[in-house]
């Protein structure tokens, strides 16, 4: 089995699987049917490739950052994802996704978002196709992530507050799977990352894939070689993690690096660093590692990333875990606003907060001066600018 394909009931070893309420069986089952037989239609990708490339704007470039190269004595690279359209890579996802929903007749679209880059890809992606779009998004987020919600609503969304628990990613999620219980019929729920019921992490991982895809293709005609030996992302939920991973696990050359957010600290209190403190649980569907009490509670996550701050891991993640195929790390808020302070003013790249995760890593690895690191640059940072601007004093 490859390692990014789940059995037939979705599961990657003991994780993933679907566990929906009743309700919403059909609309799983249905997508469980027909995603890949839809997927791997040659027109359904010539008109995916089409739209990545001429309405996205890939491929992104692999850029070689000769000043990090010499500051950490390796050969650092930066996959630009923030230089897609929407400055992110949720909107290789959203495209897919809408392009799935069209072919099963659906005229509704909602999604979650915590940072807000899914809300504005998924509105994005409905504005090109003419599909009513609604964004559920926690009050706290829509605070932090004004300029995303202005966005949104610009390109004709509706923007839903999710007041309820800690009000950001989590509970925005809680609020779009009400909405598609009550709108089962004519609604596709565009998830925005690799969690949720099967097959929901398969299908955006099938779709993210592209970043790897990439980057082999670029590494070979910068190298010569097209596997490096790391490969770098932040992991919340984790589809840019997974995008970067793809087409590097069980290669025996490429060692894949997921950077969780540790928040104020991994035992602070105020963390979200699941694979260090999470323990076995079904959230949002499916099985896998989340934060949660002994007595099975879901604790409230901490990030000053919105995009981070979510309580458990894509199950593909999971598995790449405790397989020991990927190795899970955490950085500390601090850690990641030196690090995006440093990108900025060292290369003139302002990146997400969540890329800052990633990028935080480098000072606390070792490299051989021949060693190839590739970073996915999952965003880019104007989004960020009011938490820059309070937090570093700009």
């Amino acid at each position: 089995m490859n390692t990014f394909s789940p059995t037939k009931e979705g599961f990657y070893g003991e994780f993933g699987g679907a566990f929906v309420p009743e309700m919403l069986y059909p609309n799983v089952l249905e997508l469980q049917n027909r995603y890949r037989e839809i997927i791997e239609t040659d027109a359904f990708q010539k008109e995916f490739s089409e739209l990545l490339r001429d309405y996205v704007g890939r491929p992104t470039p692999l850029f070689y950052s000769k000043n990090l190269s010499k500051e950490h004595g390796a050969h650092i690279y930066l996959k630009r994802e923030d230089l897609n359209h929407t400055g992110a890579h949720k909107i290789n996802n959203t495209i897919g996704q809408i392009l799935v929903a069209k072919k099963l007749n659906k005229k509704r679209i909602i999604a979650e978002t915590g940072a807000g880059q899914h809300g504005v890809a998924t509105a994005t992606a409905c504005a090109l196709m003419g599909l009513e779009c609604v964004i559920y998004m926690g009050a706290v987020d829509i605070e932090r992530q004004k300029p995303n919600v202005d966005r949104m609503k610009l390109l004709g969304a509706e923007v839903v507050s999710a007041t309820s628990g800690s009000k950001t990613l989590k509970d925005a999620t809680n609020e779009a799977i009400r909405a598609w219980i009550n709108n089962p019929v004519d609604t596709h729920y565009i998830i925005g990352s690799v969690v949720g019921p099967h097959p929901y992490p398969d299908m955006v991982a099938m779709f993210q894939s592209v970043i790897s895809e990439e980057i082999k293709l670029q590494l070979k005609e910068k190298t010569g070689s097209e596997n490096p030996d790391y490969v770098i992302a932040c992991l919340g939920g984790g589809s840019n993690a997974i995008g970067a991973f793809y087409h590097f696990i069980d290669n025996n050359k490429t060692k894949p690096i997921a950077v969780e957010a540790g928040g104020e600290g991994v035992y602070s209190g105020k963390t979200a660093a699941t694979i260090a403190l999470g323990k076995k649980g079904i959230i949002h569907g499916s099985k896998t590692y989340l934060i949660q009490t002994e007595d099975g509670q879901i604790v409230e996550p901490h990030s000053i990333s919105a995009g981070l701050d979510y309580p458990g891991i894509g199950p593909v993640h999971a598995y790449l875990n405790d397989t020991k195929k990927a190795t899970v790390v955490s950085v500390t808020d601090e850690e990641a606003l030196e690090a995006a302070h440093e990108l900025s003013q060292k290369d003139g790249i302002i990146p997400a907060l969540e890329s800052a995760h990633a990028l935080a890593y480098l000072k606390k690895m070792t490299f051989k001066k021949e060693d190839v690191v590739v970073i996915n640059l999952s965003g880019r940072g104007d989004k960020d600018l009011a938490t820059y601007q309070k937090h570093l004093k700009l």
